[in-house]
């Protein structure tokens, strides 16, 4: 397949992890770390990878699956997702994955609790704040007391709003600027922009380049292509048209039905305030196919699949259930 862009989409699966989970490329990692999430005074020269998968002691623990994870020289832990939609509690959710790596320090016998520090990382394409006015890129939580005085300065939680940065080429100052605008316009460019003059961005564009890729390393990233344009084509298509996530669901379910009986009511049933039957039919079967995709791939829960993708869980069975999985 050819593709029309010269570089990787980096909000891909396959782009993420091919710009920053691979040995060969670790140090743009590294460098990004260093520039966007930590403080100046406690930068890391090495880090490891580690599984994706948290195998834990119990089905609940096993249920947790990171895009990246990863251990510095010092111990410190990071988390890195790439986060594409929004998704039903999303905060709750980074809470409960950065419990992993607290409890996987535990040592046995004599202990005395010291942990090393912990970093949730989420590059977000989307934004999430509930004030409509805040405009922030950078999110950095930690917690507080009830003076705002931080209480606990080994757990952090840094967010990246990537709909807010707006900053141009020409505006670029720091390096962390830099990798701000990479990341959001990287599948856009035809060259790598004068401003971006530091070696750690000859290294992100050469592994970038599509050009460059084997055949199997091409067709993972068009199928992960294809999984990141339909999910966003739904999400804009239901903000362009000023939907509920409600509305959408009840449209699902109205198609569904309509497929299951064999007549054109169901479909029609599932079509609210005046939408087209043919826009409907595209989005369901954008949805679908991407659940199917996840189904098939084995990592995720039914659970995780219908919070991923805010539909209801008996929706993901009835797919499941109708594919023989």
């Amino acid at each position: 397949m050819a593709f029309a862009e010269k570089y990787i989409n980096p909000f891909t699966d396959f782009g993420f992890k091919k710009l920053f989970g691979s040995e060969p490329n670790k140090d743009l990692l590294i460098d990004f770390l260093n520039q966007v999430v930590l403080p100046e005074q406690h930068r890391i020269t090495e880090l490891s990878y580690t599984r994706n998968e948290h195998l834990g002691a119990t089905e609940l623990d096993r249920k947790a699956i990171f895009d990246l994870y990863c251990i510095g020289r010092n111990g410190e832990r990071f988390i890195v997702e790439m986060q594409k939609a929004k998704q039903n509690y999303f905060k709750d959710r980074s809470v409960f994955y950065a419990s992993f790596p607290i409890q996987e320090q535990a040592k046995r016998g004599e202990w005395d609790f010291q942990l090393t520090e912990i970093y949730t990382v989420g590059v977000l394409d989307f934004v999430f704040s509930e004030d409509a006015d805040e405009k922030e890129v950078r999110h950095e939580v930690k917690l507080k007391d009830q003076n705002g005085r931080v209480f606990y300065k080994k757990l952090t939680f840094v967010y990246l709003e990537m709909p807010h940065f707006t900053k141009t080429e020409e505006e670029l100052e720091t390096t962390y600027d830099k990798w701000l605008y990479v990341l959001k316009h990287l599948p856009y460019l035809d060259s790598k922009p004068k401003a971006l003059q530091e070696k750690v961005f000859d290294q992100l564009f050469a592994a970038a380049e599509i050009a460059k890729f084997t055949p199997d390393e091409m067709n993972a990233y068009e199928q992960s292509l294809k999984y990141y344009r339909d999910l966003k084509n739904v999400i804009d298509t239901a903000i362009m048209e000023g939907e509920t996530k409600g509305r959408l669901e009840g449209e699902i379910k109205g198609r569904l039905e309509g497929i299951k009986e064999g007549i054109k009511e169901g479909i029609k049933e599932g079509i609210k305030e005046g939408i087209k039957e043919g826009e409907i039919k595209g989005r369901m079967a954008a949805i679908t196919e991407s659940i199917v995709k996840q189904l098939l791939r084995g990592k995720l829960a039914p659970e995780e699949i219908a919070e991923d993708f805010g539909v209801d869980l008996e929706f993901v069975l009835q797919i499941k259930k109708e594919q023989g999985l």
